[in-house]
């Protein structure tokens, strides 16, 4: 995976780890899901946490025009994000969950789970529901799972430190092609702590951290 992008959500995992404890609003919309196709081999599905690359087409529902293609950006790659940490609409974050590699979904998803009474930047309109048709490649453990909080805390006291951090940080920068000064490396270390470190202890715990944890943990 590009440097640049694992760094990107590396720290937008870091600094965000708030945002989807917001007072959720009850509302008697669903989003719903139709099964196009599922691989018969599927040992992994995606659940919170993880990191999936897949592409999607969005359209209106009302007529059917199309307001985005996945395969139109970024050269045409595949999208990778987060799932259900707010990367996406909460929509597709609730439509995306339990898939396998290979899957195929079409999802109608409504105005409370997409972009409301404000629309978005005039291709959405206000109160539209949206159609998605959504391929998902892979299934990843992400940034921010208990996987990657073990890995980090490599003297398993249930807590990381910048010493730890920095280890963590210097390994994932040496697989850039392209050098790191340690000035540079300090800085993202620095802004971490800065957002992460709530109770200024020196230390980040599972809650600051935000650990994404699976059912059987």
């Amino acid at each position: 995976m590009h440097f640049l992008f694992r760094l990107a959500v590396f720290l937008s995992l870091w600094s965000c780890s708030n945002a989807q404890e917001q007072t959720k609003e009850e509302s008697p919309e669903e989003v719903k899901i139709e099964v196009l196709h599922r691989p018969e081999n599927c040992s992994k599905t995606s659940r919170k946490g993880d990191l999936l690359n897949a592409h999607y087409d969005g359209y209106l529902a009302k007529d059917g025009s199309k307001f985005y293609c996945s395969r139109t950006q970024d050269e045409g790659h595949p999208k990778w994000f987060v799932l259900g940490v707010g990367h996406v609409i909460k929509g597709l974050d609730i439509a995306m969950m339990d898939m396998c590699p290979g899957e195929k979904r079409k999802v109608i998803i409504p105005p409370s789970f997409a972009y409301g009474k404000e629309g978005y930047e005039g291709k959405i309109p206000p109160n539209a529901t949206l159609m998605f048709e959504i391929e998902l490649y892979a299934v990843t453990k992400g940034p921010r799972s208990i996987e990657t909080f073990k890995e980090i805390d490599t003297d398993n006291d249930r807590q990381l430190s910048k010493a730890e951090i920095e280890l963590y940080l210097q390994k994932d920068f040496e697989k850039d092609a392209k050098p790191r000064d340690k000035s540079y490396q300090n800085a993202v270390l620095e802004d971490i702590f800065k957002k992460n470190d709530h109770n200024r202890d020196g230390f980040i715990s599972p809650k600051e951290y935000n650990v994404h944890q699976h059912d059987e943990l």
